[in-house]
């Protein structure tokens, strides 16, 4: 186990600046997630830290001795890859040997590291099998237990699930969790599927053009997104955002006025006086409180309800072109061409300025 620290850590692949600097420390033992859109460096900066690729600039920590200059095989991390990358003539016991052998390990520790990991794993049964005989869950756990046996200080995780299907996407989640748990090992994990960050991390790492926009926990990047990009990115179905202008006039309310709207009056207060300035006001589908009296809030337009049996999710407009999904809990009676009305619940709101920073509100 050991901590990691990356210290104005830069890459560039020639004029083009990957990751322009970043600066973050990740605890002993802590599972923290990469997360982001497509491109946004979330897995250069993990092959930084693997020793796959050389930092432009900056410095990598492992348990406080710098790793820059140090060959991928010496910093004691090891890395799960997305394609499994396992050898197709070896058998599962093969290839959980393979880079031990290489090393020139004694052959009674090599063959107890692959006991312990295929036990750990629930493998044994296909140690004598090759990976063509395998299922694609089958072949991540080997891919896992290859990286076990090395006992590494870091995992390091590169979208280990993707090529998997939804339904054991969720069991593999389950399994690597649990496997974080009974190792304790610090854990870094590469998605860009934000429902995998928030079931799996102690801590998230959301980043945009190569530039961490904020670290935290789930529910902390989940209830207080520091901007838009995060307040969109985290969370499953995304936050709703309406543009317009808001005004804390009094005390314990804020007013948000939108184009061809009638102005929401707001329960909650902010940290500091605004005075009818251009905002986003942001409020997640779950956050609604939806009525058919026409006194209580923004009136939408239903065009589409999706009953999924315990939830319904209701994709409606507002004024005629704004989309706005509600999320309601249950079996919803609403129909296309309904008209409901809209307000959120109390302190269930968030306001973003012209810059798209969050507009602090008072605890």
């Amino acid at each position: 186990m050991a901590n990691l620290t990356l210290q104005n850590v830069k890459k560039s692949f020639g004029a083009v600046e990957v990751i322009p600097g970043v600066d973050l420390e990740i605890m002993d033992g802590e599972f923290v997630v990469f997360v982001g859109p497509s491109g946004c460096g979330k897995s250069t900066l993990l092959r930084l830290i693997a020793g796959l690729e050389d930092v432009s600039d900056g410095d990598i920590r492992i348990d406080n001795a710098s790793v820059v200059d140090v060959p991928a095989a010496d910093r004691g991390v090891a890395m799960v890859f997305q394609s499994y990358a396992l050898y197709p003539h070896m058998t599962v016991r093969e290839n959980l040997s393979f880079g031990l052998e290489n090393i020139r390990m004694d052959k009674a520790e090599i063959n107890r590291r692959v006991s312990d990991a295929a036990r750990l794993l629930q493998i044994e049964q296909l140690l004598e099998r090759r990976p063509k005989q395998l299922s694609g869950g089958q072949r991540q756990r080997v891919a896992i237990g290859r990286a076990i046996t090395r006992d590494p200080k870091i995992f390091l995780f590169d979208e280990p699930l993707s090529n998997l299907d939804a339904e054991l996407r969720v069991l593999m989640r389950v399994e690597i969790t649990k496997l974080h748990e009974r190792l304790g090992n610090t854990m870094i994990y590469v998605t860009h599927d934000q429902i995998e960050a928030m079931t799996m991390a102690d801590k998230i790492v959301v980043l945009r053009k190569g530039i961490i926009e904020q670290v935290g926990a789930p529910l902390e990047l989940y209830n207080h997104p520091r901007n838009l990009f995060v307040a969109g990115f985290i969370g499953s179905p995304r936050m709703n955002f309406v543009e317009g202008k808001a005004s804390a006039a009094s005390a314990g309310q804020v007013v948000f006025e939108a184009p061809g709207l009638p102005p929401l009056t707001l329960p909650g207060a902010l940290a500091q006086p605004l005075a009818s300035a251009p905002a986003t006001l942001g409020i997640r589908p779950e956050d609604f409180v939806v009525s058919r009296d026409a006194d209580s809030g923004w009136p939408v337009t239903v065009g589409v309800a999706e009953q999924y049996g315990a939830n319904s999710y209701l994709h409606c407009t507002l004024a005629g072109e704004v989309p706005i999904l509600v999320h309601e809990a249950g079996q919803s009676l609403a129909k296309r061409g309904d008209v409901l009305y809209l307000a959120p619940r109390e302190s269930h709101w968030h306001l973003f300025d012209a810059d798209g920073a969050a507009i602090e509100r008072q605890a």
